[in-house]
């Protein structure tokens, strides 16, 4: 997420109660997550095992809760005991919770020639393109941007926050959900099945390509990054973080697990758990997924199970009996 204008370190320091150490020169342009921060960015990390990644990362500026690490370069800390805590104070100052009154927001752009149907909700700061046609019952969460010519069905779900919490275990609420203040960016030319999912970034957008076509039920969750032309059948659901390239192909039910690569051109058949990169331009199948020909031809050997079996145990006998005869010789 990205502030309404660049604020100053000792001014997020003030909000959030911290302690600055190191770099103080530059302005806080934004704030994101480790796996999406550029330069101008804080973050914040609360666990020994990542603060390497995130003091070697993009970010310019850190939350952290400890002093006993090396500052590098360029970088300010803001320490603070509970990091978490701190980030959620700067997501609710930047991205407040304002309850509906209406079914369509006053701050919502709407195209020419846009069509929306009865029952559809339109939240705050929304923008939708032109000639784009929202059937009955759509929701479309604030801060949402929906490019041209684009069909969502009824019953669909845009926008909602991110299935993503801080766990600890020495407190009563063990999982305490990292509120979202992302968006969704919804491209020309998309086409949404009935009641699908699409959840907002947890800072940075969830983005669906140009002339991506999805099915009904399709669940895609917080920064998933969608290519152009892609084509989703029904119950494709799509954890966090992962990225699917131009043209990917994924049939029903396909299950695709978080922060990896799904390259250019790849075909998934149905029902497949991915839980990998997979190479461009290849069909993959099967749970894990590996490339389909060589999943076929081990369904094809493990058919043939019980018929070697039948071999191995007529052999064993068959030498039993031969034993049994030259000990009577």
């Amino acid at each position: 997420m990205k502030f309404p204008s660049p604020v100053s370190v000792e001014w997020v320091a003030e909000l959030i109660n911290a302690e600055v150490i190191g770099d103080t020169s530059k302005e806080v342009l934004g704030i994101n997550e480790i796996h999406r921060v550029e330069a101008g960015d804080l973050c914040f990390v609360d666990h020994p095992k990542y603060y390497n990644k995130c003091l070697n990362s993009a970010a310019s500026f850190i939350i952290i809760n400890t002093k006993e690490v090396q500052i590098p370069g360029g970088k300010a800390l803001l320490f603070v005991e509970e990091p978490f805590e701190a980030y959620l104070k700067i997501a609710r100052h930047f991205r407040p919770f304002n309850a509906a009154t209406k079914a369509i927001s006053d701050t919502a752009i709407i195209g020419e020639g846009t069509v929306i149907m009865p029952n559809v909700f339109i939240g705050e700061h929304v923008v939708i393109g032109k000639n784009t046609i929202i059937h009955p019952n759509v929701t479309i969460n604030a801060y949402t941007h929906i490019g041209d010519n684009v069909v969502i069905q009824a019953g669909t779900v845009i926008g909602s926050d991110a299935f993503y919490y801080n766990t600890k275990k020495n407190r009563d609420v063990w999982f305490k959900r990292m509120e979202s203040c992302g968006h969704v960016v919804i491209e020309d030319w998309v086409e949404m099945g009935a009641s699908c999912t699409i959840d907002r970034g947890v800072t940075a957008d969830t983005r669906i390509g140009a002339g991506t076509k999805m099915d009904n039920q399709v669940h895609i969750a917080h920064d998933v990054v969608v290519g152009k032309n892609c084509l989703f059948a029904a119950q494709v659901a799509i954890a966090g973080g992962t990225t699917l390239k131009d043209g990917v192909t994924l049939w029903g039910q396909v299950g695709v697990s978080k922060t990896l690569t799904i390259n250019n051109n790849v075909t998934v058949l149905a029902q497949a758990g991915v839980g990998h990169d997979l190479e461009e331009g290849k069909v993959y199948w099967g749970s894990p997924a590996e490339e389909a020909l060589t999943k076929k031809r081990e369904l094809i050997w493990v058919k043939r199970i019980p018929e070697l079996w039948k071999k191995v145990m007529e052999g064993k006998r068959e030498n039993s009996k031969a034993q049994i005869q030259k000990k009577e010789e």
